[in-house]
């Protein structure tokens, strides 16, 4: 049978406040918290609680035959605790039925891929121990920031232990081929890659409101449509969602809520096309090929690659000058350290200095300029850095990653060995003849030794 894999991603950002140069070892404080209130409770009136409602009801209705996934950054999960605890409720809810799985990823919702691997197994470990402590889920299929992925990045995911990373469908890695297949890592053939189908996607996050559209409106019945016929020889279609498009940049007048009920109603009532989770889906179709892809791609943008967090020297210099400090704020075991190291390196930050589309993304950036974005984040990281700084001097050690050492040990272990094995040796080549031959020449020389001398030596000694 034909699945639609539907997933959810959920991330709200810590905004900063403005913070000036000579704000700089004087206030420690960078959040914005009277937006980051207003923020939590907007997006949860428009989009968190309508949407969580209708899903719970979809899959009541539909006898569980409606299934979804989410991935919840840890800054989301924080300020659903500090604002909004009926959202974090609603979310278990939604776990409690059994039909929603949910997926991991880095939990500052950074770029730490790209960065540090110690920092992304850290992170990654810290999101999927909130989501088994609220949920009661170990994940097993892994969502990265804006969908980045790499063949090496598929390959340390693996040794994380997870089945599945999700990836975006873009054509510079596909070319003729479609995203409605299962494929697996070049790097680790035995991870799976669940491709986003960005055109069905974007149809509706995207286009759905634009009545410049071709196609406005976007009716359920057409969409359903779209999706059968891209099933008719293929095996899965994968709609990644931002969570926000339903209701927030979708607003309830645009009919986005009844669009969403027509079309799971319709897909439920199709015999040939089931509803399946990310695991569900890696279970049941297994790769077509391998997917070989050398350089990061993402869902940002028109490039579909790094360059809407890291496209300009702004970027690069705030991302570089962030990740200097991992092992010193980490070695400092400091728990307010931690988690302003946390907030910081959330992928909003470097997405407001982009210059490539600014006019576009204006709306969703607090800041005029991106230059205005660059210098406040960098004025924070300076009163951040001296802080990491000042740490008492004997936590700056050199620590050591796991992989690190894990080496070390097997380099020591290897030089024992060896001296092990020259101490065999060379004590199966000693004679014992030669040591009692040693030990009369020794005697020898010492019966030997006039006593004449000695005698000469003490007249000598008279005389003067």
């Amino acid at each position: 049978m034909k699945n639609i894999c539907l997933h959810f991603s959920v991330h709200q950002p810590f905004q900063l406040r403005s913070y000036r140069f000579f704000d700089i070892g004087q206030d420690h404080y960078y959040y914005d918290d009277f937006t980051n209130r207003s923020n939590a409770l907007t997006i949860a009136k428009r989009c968190y609680i309508p949407m969580n409602n209708l899903l719970l009801s979809l899959i009541h209705a539909n006898k569980k035959a409606f299934k979804v996934s989410f991935s919840i950054s840890g800054s989301a999960i924080e300020q659903f605790e500090m604002y909004t605890p009926e959202v974090l409720n609603s979310f278990k809810q939604l776990a409690a039925t059994g039909c929603v799985e949910f997926v991991a990823e880095p939990d500052s919702y950074s770029l730490v891929s790209v960065a540090n691997q110690e920092e992304l197994e850290l992170q990654t470990k810290a999101n999927m121990e909130k989501i088994e402590a609220l949920f009661g889920q170990k994940p097993k299929v892994f969502h990265n920031t804006g969908l980045a992925y790499s063949d090496e990045l598929g390959k340390k995911i693996y040794d994380l232990g997870f089945q599945a990373i999700m990836g975006e469908g873009a054509d510079q890695i596909l070319g003729w081929k479609s995203p409605n297949y299962v494929y697996c890592d070049d790097a680790q053939p035995r991870m799976k890659v669940l491709l986003r189908n960005y055109k069905l996607t974007d149809d509706v996050a995207l286009r759905f409101a634009n009545q410049n559209w071709s196609e406005w409106p976007l009716t359920a019945d057409k969409y359903v449509g779209w999706i059968t016929s891209s099933l008719e020889k293929e095996d899965v279609v994968n709609l990644f969602f931002q969570y926000e498009t339903f209701g927030d940049s979708n607003r309830a007048e645009t009919g986005i809520f009844d669009f969403f009920s027509a079309f799971v109603a319709m897909i439920v009532k199709d015999k040939n096309i089931a509803f399946a989770t990310p695991s569900e889906v890696v279970k049941n179709f297994q790769p077509i090929s391998v997917l070989s892809v050398p350089q990061y791609t993402s869902c940002a943008d028109e490039e579909r690659d790094l360059s809407a967090w890291l496209g300009n020297n702004l970027q690069k210099q705030a991302f570089d000058a962030m990740y200097s400090l991992q092992k010193l704020v980490r070695m400092s075991g400091n728990q307010q350290l931690l988690s302003d190291w946390n907030r910081l390196q959330v992928a909003d930050n470097l997405r407001y200095m982009g210059t490539k589309f600014f006019n576009k993304d204006r709306e969703r950036s607090p800041y005029q300029t991106p230059y205005e974005a660059f210098i406040n984040f960098m004025n924070v990281l300076s009163d951040f850095t001296e802080r990491v700084n000042n740490q008492p001097v004997e936590v700056k050690y050199e620590a050591l990653s796991q992989e690190e050492l894990t080496a070390e040990i097997e380099k020591y272990t290897a030089i024992l060995k060896e001296l092990e094995n020259v101490k065999a040796k060379s004590t199966k080549k000693k004679p014992v003849a030669k040591k009692t031959t040693a030990k009369k020449e020794k005697v020898e020389k010492t019966e030997k030794k006039p006593v004449a001398k000695k005698t000469t030596t003490k007249k000598k000694t008279t005389k003067k």
